[in-house]
């Protein structure tokens, strides 16, 4: 389950960051503060476009793993969530994964865009990390004290990809392997069963 820091809040900013990642120009190594802020003003004013086209929920879901699938790195991110395990699968099985992994995802934060509307994100700075790219900002929704949200991108795929993000210090991708990694224990460690059973979830 999702700890208490991991609430409404999270879902919003999850969703909101997949997509303020996703729109990083692949110049990212010249990335300024006034033009990550431009960047994310402009990905929240599209969002709120797809939100109010009356598109119905299953067509924006369509829309987010689009995006999901495009910018960010879903293999790793997979392969992270899976943990130690995904040493043992199958091309195959690995390949099965991911692509329901992507799926639950988009699902299950692509489902909280609304919760987003009207809010405010305001990026504080970049800075360069042994990983990538660490981007801080602060995220403030209706009604609600602002947020700290760090987005990490990297270049290892070969593009500028969003890897993992940290909301309130709280790190989103080990969230994920904790809660993947329950799943597959339920399951008795049978990968094909989580599998299935994933692409029905979130």
């Amino acid at each position: 389950m999702l700890n208490n820091a991991m609430n409404r809040r999270t879902f919003a900013a999850t969703a909101l960051a997949g997509l303020a990642v996703a729109g990083l120009p692949q110049q990212t190594l010249a990335l300024t503060e006034a033009s990550a802020t431009q960047l994310v003003n402009s990905v929240v004013a599209d969002i709120t476009r797809v939100i109010e086209s009356g598109k119905s929920e299953s067509a924006m879901l369509r829309d987010f793993e689009k995006i999901f699938v495009q910018y960010a790195d879903v293999p790793i991110m997979a392969r992270y969530a899976l943990g130690a395990d995904a040493r043992s699968a199958s091309k195959a099985q690995m390949r099965e994964f991911t692509k329901a992994f992507q799926g639950y995802i988009s699902r299950k934060y692509g489902r909280r865009f609304r919760e987003f509307i009207g809010g405010e994100v305001t990026v504080k700075n970049a800075r360069k990390i042994k990983a990538g790219y660490e981007v801080r900002s602060s995220v403030k929704l209706r009604g609600e004290a602002p947020f700290e949200v760090t987005f990490l991108v990297s270049d290892k795929s070969g593009r500028d990809k969003f890897y993992n993000m940290f909301i309130e210090g709280v790190n989103l991708l080990l969230t994920e392997r904790t809660e993947i990694g329950a799943m597959l224990d339920a399951r008795k460690g049978n990968l094909d069963q989580l599998i299935n059973d994933l692409k029905k979830t979130g």
